[in-house]
């Protein structure tokens, strides 16, 4: 249907109609699991829409903030500020109260909605940003705040929802705020429709079926990546999305059993704690175990079969619940030997290149399965190419933001005339249109004999290191003498537990 990949309400509209008694979003609560179906999803939606409308008389395009955890009512504030017309901007609930009152200064929006963990948060906002005029608490209060509250709201489902053109921005996403200077990317309802049909055209790379996936997000919704894809794009795919309060390990592995998790997107600091996690439990076990563990590793790099692997690797896979088939690692560069040991066991790893400025996925590597250093072709509405002077990748299409928020200047030198943005990124793009990353411009340092250096290549060395936990390479301005103003390497290094203990051992 040709209204789907042009309205966001009518496909709002249509997929709720469409799986209706489907689970949509679900969370584990202290009182047990908290489920909402697509129809439940539609029906609190329009509720808060209306209430925006018609309760509050917000107007079109004013701005909604929202500063909550994930939770399934943070999908219903999603939906109904797109209704009612409204600028969503997500917040970090990481970052200060300083850091967010620069930003909520810079986007100047009418209301915040908050769960209750951060209430006290917006009420304090609110006394230093003019524009907030209201706060709205999105979950069921344990104590009565005396502020409005979405379970509380009129159960009034009819509006006449307000309609934007594709060009009008559907979210502002801020990616700094710590300087004063706060960045906000505007990102349209264009790009993120954009983002639905490029994403639906390899979708049957990740699934056979698409009845009865469930899948779990752990990053926050104020992350685009988790926004668009994790949220929106699984969403209009009809899968189950469930949330967890806890990121131990432990914890997300019990879910995962019990929900039956299929799919996940995640950030590559997860995967290098799972398999830290995985490994600790080997090396606890005892030496025939240990030594049956390497034997099938190495066994099965040699075996193509993902099915046959993860036979091999049974006892593991059912700490995942056994349907746990692999997951999109984007965000952050992927160290391709904790790629490996996931794929090696029957994992799937889908590593993926994006930015917030490109709304935010550029290209997913599902194809090219035997070379995880790449990071896949383009999707199909991108055109990408290499600066030749810099190697910097350069990339054009629908779903390139529409700029950055308030700020003409900053988007200038990133968004040059001819619609090319400029990632900063540097890498290359081989005969098949597979993109490697190699390094970021602005980390790239100089040595005096003039051989640049960028620090991510000396860090994935330095990775391989069963004694390195962390490490971050960095260039040292010298000052003083024949070579001033030029540059050293430096290492910062976190050891391992096992480094510290040795050293202590031989210290005493």
């Amino acid at each position: 249907m040709k209204y789907r990949k042009n309205n966001v309400l009518l496909l709002l509209e249509d997929k709720t109609d469409v799986y209706n008694d489907r689970v949509a979003l679900g969370i584990k609560t202290a009182l047990g699991w908290k489920e909402f179906t697509y129809k439940g999803v539609g029906l609190l939606s329009r509720k808060l829409a209306n209430y925006l409308m018609n309760g509050l008389e917000l107007k079109k395009g004013e701005k909604l903030a929202i500063l909550s955890e994930s939770k399934p009512e943070y999908g219903a504030c999603v939906f109904a500020s797109v209704m009612a017309g409204l600028i969503t901007v997500p917040l970090d609930i990481k970052l200060t109260k300083y850091e967010l009152k620069s930003i909520l200064s810079d986007c100047s929006p009418s209301i915040i909605l908050a769960s209750q963990e951060y209430i006290e948060k917006a009420i304090e906002l609110q006394k230093e940003v003019p524009s907030i005029k209201h706060i709205l608490m999105v979950d069921e209060p344990t104590y009565n705040l005396k502020l409005p509250c979405l379970y509380t709201l009129p159960n009034n489902y009819d509006g006449k929802w307000r309609h934007r053109s594709s060009k009008s921005t559907a979210f502002i996403i801020y990616t700094s705020g710590t300087t004063g200077s706060p960045k906000g990317v505007e990102i349209t309802f264009r790009n993120m429709m954009t983002q639905l049909i490029d994403t639906e055209m390899i979708l049957p790379k990740f699934f056979d079926s698409l009845n009865g996936i469930s899948v779990l997000s752990i990053l926050p919704m104020n992350h685009l990546f988790e926004l668009t894809i994790g949220f929106s794009a699984f969403l209009y795919w009809g899968l189950s999305v469930y949330y967890t309060q806890s990121l131990k390990p432990k914890d997300i592995l019990s879910i995962m059993r019990e929900k039956q998790i299929n799919f996940m997107i995640v950030v590559p600091a997860f995967l290098k704690l799972l398999k830290t996690g995985i490994e600790s439990e080997i090396k606890a076990s005892p030496k025939s175990v240990q030594i049956g563990f390497h034997i099938l590793f190495n066994i099965a790099k040699k075996i193509p079969s993902y099915q046959i692997r993860k036979m091999m690797f049974k006892k593991i896979h059912d700490k995942f619940g056994g349907n746990f088939n692999g997951c999109i690692s984007g965000g952050a560069p992927l160290d391709l030997e904790v790629a490996d040991f996931f794929e090696t066991i029957g994992i799937k790893i889908y590593q993926g290149y994006g930015l917030s400025e490109t709304s935010p996925v550029v290209s997913v590597n599902y194809d090219k399965r035997g070379d995880l250093a790449s990071v896949g072709r383009p999707l199909q509405s991108f055109e990408a190419k290499i600066d030749p002077k810099t190697n910097e990748i350069m990339l054009k299409g629908p779903s390139v933001m529409k700029g950055y928020y308030n700020n003409p200047e900053m988007t200038a030198e990133v968004l040059d005339p001819d619609g090319w943005l400029h990632t900063g990124d540097v890498g290359r793009i081989d005969k098949d249109g597979h993109i490697y990353i190699t390094g970021r411009i602005k980390n790239m340092i100089v040595l005096s004999g003039g051989k640049k250096v960028f620090p991510e290549e000396v860090e994935a060395v330095f990775q391989k290191s069963e004694y390195f936990r962390e490490v971050c390479v960095l260039g040292s301005s010298r000052a003083g003498g024949s070579k001033d103003g030029t540059e050293d390497i430096v290492a910062v290094i976190v050891p391992t537990e096992d480094l510290i203990k040795k050293i202590k051992d031989l210290v005493s």
